[in-house]
This record gives structure tokens, C-alpha cells and sequence, in this order.
């Protein structure tokens, strides 16, 4: 049991709050040209950020940095020699950064099951490599919880991960990597190593973690502070050590316990910002893998569940989704339009087609919301992509020499203004994406408009969703009303309906008592209470402005779409075929509408919430028995 699952155990402490409020950026050779000088620029970009991150009470611990690059092939040739492992060409093998047990029985074990599955996957293992660091400049705090730092090298079957086609778009974008399928595989043997750990009775688990595992990128990371990245991985000091792209993070962990595992980039993101719409994310995801069925992935899906792995921050949750929709088969720019779509409900200059696309995803998947800026990598394609309100910040500037560096600000490299040949900011809902095999910046309208005409979104909405408001209106059923005894009835109080109904019925607005909500919290009161008050405390999160439907209809959509669930994987137009309620909350007439619903295939059922309290147990069989 790791120190997070520990602590989640007493008290108040729970790990699902755990935000993020960081500072990112990325260098980038925009031709694709590989050179040591990338990553020196990408420490200096890291070490710049340095006050976007954060320490405790340690002075020398940070909250974490790292680094990604490409796969330094001719560098880990040199350096496995010297350990006599023998690698094979570029693809044909994959590695990845593994944190250890420090208990020399534990580290075995793990070691030992890692080789195991890689085996009975049918992949051959190359051997592993101890990496050199040097901890002498870092805090107490990180030497004591400070892993055994190893990688380990998977060489490909070529019979086992036969090769996809290469597809690109008329505007450059990679819609199918080659590498995928070797990707896939140690995918799933990264899942399965995770899963066994996970479930064996090995005491060191918060020091088991495989940051990385690709035949495409290499992470540096760990519990550090970003000056400190490239002096304790001495690898990062060796000037045959090349890439032509350079993603960091330095991390500002909010309401959390930093660890070495959760110090960024992950395998394909670095995120600054906070998901506040997590738990919704997380719920959706689990409810869902029932559904998922992959050509891909085969059999092998289930054995890779959970798809979000528990204990993560928020950050790491949308990489676990990211990262699978990118191997089940889409382009990186379209998982993450999926994910983190622009505000298009109001946009009325926006395309039709591209607001047909946002829309048609909106149908079966949900936001990940909230203040965000997110830079992301597949090792050739560099990009980052702003939340639809704009609450982060990211600025980049491209030189006449093909040379690219995006950041949370300007000023984190010292460039010349002769050698500008643009700069400017990511704004609210933009995608800044550069393809290094294109040798070009793609600009936002052509990725959208690439997206958006991949399937007919258009037409299979024309056809397949139903709108709750162009319904025939059906009449309430009129219900005697006493209004004190029915409110007293479902737990509201006369301070209820004088203080916060009462205004609302006049005024039309929302009810303002004071700054702030004193009132103890429900778990801890005697009386019942109703429900929505377990749930008020939930509203906003730590570095939140608040955020206000009506004064922001902008960028804020309140629809709903009511329908079957269908696999994420799959677009057919049956993934449309919902009610769209334009807003959550129902009138009796509109629920008497949806429930006398016969048109577009829909039919509904009532279920009765009735329940004998008298009985024993009889809330959790009634909840049983309505599911």
C-alpha cells in the first residue's frame, strides 16, 4: 500500500483533490532536426519556470520537474554497450524509465514479473540499465523516498505487432503512426506489469513506477526541483544525448503529498491547471468499459482495466484517457478535441461542420473542464492546446530558423527580436500543433477543418438527435399542494423557503446571504437533510475563479444529452442518438413530455423511488433492485 492510499484511510484526506497549478513549455526544431542543444534549451526553459513550481518545508525537495524527449538512439547504443545489451534498430525496441523498491528482495520481484510478462506477451527482453544519478544537491525529503532508478528495454516480435499503414492528411497530420502497434504492446504489457504490482503483497509500492515504456519517447522526472532535473540525471549532461523536441514540467502540486510518480511530463502530456470536472470524468470512464470493444487491442482490452489508474492527480487521469484513445486509433489533434473541445455551442462564426464535430463527440464524451493549459507529444508531432475560457496561460514564438519554444510565459529563453519571425499567445479553445516529419506548424483551422470532415457528423445529427424543446409540449398532472408540509415532507425548512426560495421566486436571481458558507457541513448533523446538501462543498476547487452560466453563456453550455451509452472506439451515427435537453433541470411538463416520448426510436420506462422505511436494509435492496 503506497503513502497516498495510507493517508486516504484516516481523517479528512482524500486523494481524488489533488490539483495541479504548474509551469510547462516545450522547444521544438520544427524540420525535425535532432541536436543536443534542444535539451540544453529545454533545462533552460524547465529552470526558468522554477517559480511556478513549489517546495515544503524542505527547502531542496520540489514538487517535481521532469523532461520528455524523442528516443536518443545513438546515445542508449553507446551507453547499453558498455552494459552489453545489444539494441536493434530505432522501433525495433522500446525502453522506458523505471522507478524500484529500494528493499533489495521487492526491487527482484518486481524486476522479475516485469521480465516475466514481457515474455508471455512475446516480446524478448534486452536487459536493464542502471541509471546514473547523483543526488548529492537534492532535498532530505526526496533522498528518503527517492527509488531505485532503472530502465529496462523491450526488443520487438515483429510477428506479434504487425505494422499499420501510414495515412497522412492533405494539411500533414499523421492520422496512423507506424509505430503504433509496437506502441500498443508495450501498452499492454506496461498495463499488466502496473495490475500485478498493484494486486501483489509487496509492502514498497509507492516506489514501484514505469514513467514511460515506448519505442518513440524517453522521460526524466522525479521528486526534484527544476534546476536540479538536469544535475542529478547525469545522462542529461551527455552532449550525444539529441532530440529535435523537448517537453518539461515543473510541478506546483495544490492540496496534495508530491511524489516522485507524479512529477510530470506523463507519457504523453504535461498539464498546468486543474479538471474540475473530475469525478464526473472518472465515472463515465469506469461506467464505459463494459462497452469498449477495440479491433486493436483484441482480447488483450480487458486485461488492461482499469483504464484510469486510482491514486493519480488529475493531470496523470487525462494522460490514462489521452494515451488510450490515442492507441485505439485516433490522430493526436482529435483525442484532443474530444477532450478538451473549444466553447462552439454559441460560437455563430465558428464552421458548421467543425461545431457538427464538437457536437457529435459531445454526444458520448465528456469534457475534461476546467482552467488548463496543455502541451502534448507522440515523440514527432509537438503541440498545445488552451481550455475554452482561456484561465492559463501559454505564449510561444517562432524563429526564422525554424525553431519553436512554447511556454507558461515569455522570457523562459533569451532569443533575439531580429531572429523572431513570430510570437504570440494560445488562446482560449486554439490548438498549436507542430509536425516534425511535415516539417510545419499546422495551423488551427486546418487541423479543425481536417477533423471535421472525416465523417458526415452533419447529417447523422440531422437524423439521429431529438430535441427535448421542439417536442409536443404534454401537460402536468395537477397535484394538490400544501407548500409548507410537502417542502417539510422532502427536508426543506422555513429558513429554506424564507432566505433562499423566497428571493428566487421574486428576484429571479440567486439568493446572496454573506461571502462564504458557514453552515457545518451534513455529514456531521443529526437531522436529515437533503441531498444536494452532502454535495455543496463540492462547487469550486482551490485556485478557481468562480464561473457563472448565465454571465458567461459564452463559453458555458448547460445541455444534456439523455441516451444509450456505445463504444467510444466506433463512430456511426448511432453514437448521435440522444435527447438533447438544453437544460438540466426538468419542469413537470417536460418530464410528462419525455416520458409520452414515441419519436426517434425512443421509448421510456417509469421506476418507482418508493420505499418502506419501516423495513430493515430496505434503501440499499430498493437501490439494487432500481439499477
Amino acid at each position: 500500500m503506497d503513502k497516498r492510499e495510507k493517508l486516504a484511510q484516516f481523517g479528512l484526506y482524500d486523494p481524488r483533490f489533488e490539483h495541479d497549478s504548474c509551469g510547462v513549455g516545450f522547444v521544438c526544431n520544427i524540420k525535425g532536426n535532432k541536436s543536443n542543444e534542444i535539451i540544453r534549451q529545454g533545462l533552460e526553459v524547465l529552470g526558468r519556470l522554477a517559480h511556478r513550481g513549489a517546495t515544503g518545508a524542505d527547502p531542496k525537495t520540489g514538487d517535481g520537474a521532469g523532461i520528455l524527449i524523442q528516443m536518443p538512439h545513438e546515445f542508449l547504443r553507446t551507453a547499453c554497450e558498455k552494459v552489453k545489451i545489444t539494441l536493434p534498430e530505432p522501433g525495433n525496441y522500446g525502453a522506458g524509465l523505471v522507478f524500484l523498491p529500494q528493499n533489495t528482495k521487492e526491487r527482484a520481484f518486481c524486476k522479475k514479473t516485469f521480465e516475466k510478462i514481457i515474455k508471455e506477451e512475446g516480446q524478448s527482453v534486452l536487459g536493464w540499465r542502471v541509471v546514473p544519478v547523483d543526488n548529492s544537491d537534492i532535498g532530505k525529503t526526496a533522498q528518503d523516498t527517492e527509488p531505485v532508478i532503472e530502465q529496462i528495454f523491450v526488443g520487438r516480435n515483429y510477428r506479434d505487432t504487425l505494422l499499420n499503414s501510414g495515412l497522412s492528411s492533405k494539411h500533414g497530420i499523421k492520422l496512423c503512426v507506424p509505430e503504433l502497434a509496437f506502441e500498443r504492446k508495450l501498452y499492454i504489457i506496461r498495463k499488466l506489469v502496473e495490475n500485478e504490482i498493484r494486486l501483489s503483497k509487496i509492502k514498497q509500492k509507492s516506489f514501484f513506477c514505469i514513467t514511460n515504456l515506448s519505442c518513440r519517447t524517453l522521460s526524466y522526472k522525479g521528486l526534484l526541483m527544476p534546476h536540479q532535473v538536469g544535475n542529478f540525471f547525469l545522462d542529461l549532461k551527455n552532449v550525444a544525448l539529441k532530440s529535435c523536441l523537448c517537453l518539461v514540467h515543473s510541478r506546483y502540486s495544490t492540496n496534495t503529498f508530491p511524489t516522485w510518480d507524479l512529477a510530470q511530463p506523463f507519457r504523453f502530456l504535461a498539464h498546468n491547471g486543474e479538471i474540475n470536472t473530475l469525478r464526473g470524468n472518472i465515472n463515465w470512464m469506469k461506467a464505459r468499459e463494459g462497452l469498449l470493444k477495440s479491433e486493436l487491442f483484441g482480447k488483450d482490452l480487458k486485461r488492461i482495466y482499469p483504464v484510469i489508474v486510482s491514486g493519480g492527480s488529475d493531470s496523470a487521469m487525462l494522460d490514462n484517457v489521452f494515451e488510450l484513445l490515442m492507441l485505439a486509433g485516433r490522430s493526436l489533434p482529435q483525442a484532443m478535441m474530444m477532450l478538451i473541445p473549444s466553447a462552439w455551442e454559441q460560437n455563430k462564426l465558428l464552421d458548421e461542420k467543425v461545431a457538427a464535430f464538437y457536437k457529435y463527440h459531445a454526444c458520448f464524451m465528456e469534457p475534461w473542464d476546467g482552467p488548463a493549459a496543455i502541451a502534448f507529444t507522440d515523440g514527432t508531432r509537438i503541440g498545445a492546446v488552451l481550455d475554452r475560457n482561456g484561465l492559463r496561460p501559454a505564449r510561444y514564438i517562432v524563429t526564422k530558423k525554424d525553431f519553436v519554444v512554447m511556454a507558461s510565459e515569455v522570457g523562459v529563453l533569451d532569443i533575439p527580436a531580429q531572429d523572431i519571425a513570430l510570437s504570440g499567445r494560445l488562446e482560449p479553445g486554439k490548438i498549436f500543433f507542430i509536425d516534425t516529419q511535415a516539417g510545419a506548424i499546422i495551423q488551427d483551422t486546418n487541423i479543425k477543418e481536417e477533423m471535421s470532415r472525416r465523417r458526415p457528423y452533419s447529417d447523422w445529427l440531422a437524423k439521429n438527435v431529438v430535441e427535448l424543446d421542439k417536442l409536443e409540449k404534454r401537460a402536468a398532472k395537477k397535484v394538490p399542494f400544501d407548500t409548507f408540509a410537502q417542502m417539510q415532507a422532502f427536508g426543506y425548512t422555513k429558513e429554506d423557503l424564507k432566505f433562499l426560495i423566497k428571493p428566487m421566486v421574486e428576484t429571479a436571481q440567486e439568493p446572496v446571504g454573506s461571502m462564504g458558507n458557514d453552515i457545518p457541513h451534513a455529514v456531521l448533523s443529526s437531522k436529515p437533510q437533503l441531498l444536494y446538501a452532502y454535495f455543496k462543498q463540492l462547487f469550486a476547487q482551490v485556485t478557481n475563479p468562480a464561473i457563472d452560466p448565465i454571465r458567461e453563456e459564452l463559453v458555458m453550455s448547460l445541455e444534456t444529452y439523455l441516451g444509450p451509452s456505445r463504444n467510444i472506439f466506433e463512430e456511426t451515427p448511432g453514437h448521435c442518438h440522444k435527447l438533447l435537453a438544453r437544460r438540466p433541470i426538468l419542469s413537470n411538463e417536460e418530464l410528462e413530455t419525455i416520458k409520452a416520448i414515441k419519436k426517434g426510436g425512443f421509448k421510456t420506462k417509469t421506476i418507482s423511488l418508493l420505499f418502506r422505511v419501516s423495513l430493515k436494509d430496505v434503501f440499499a435492496s430498493t437501490l439494487d433492485q432500481i439499477c
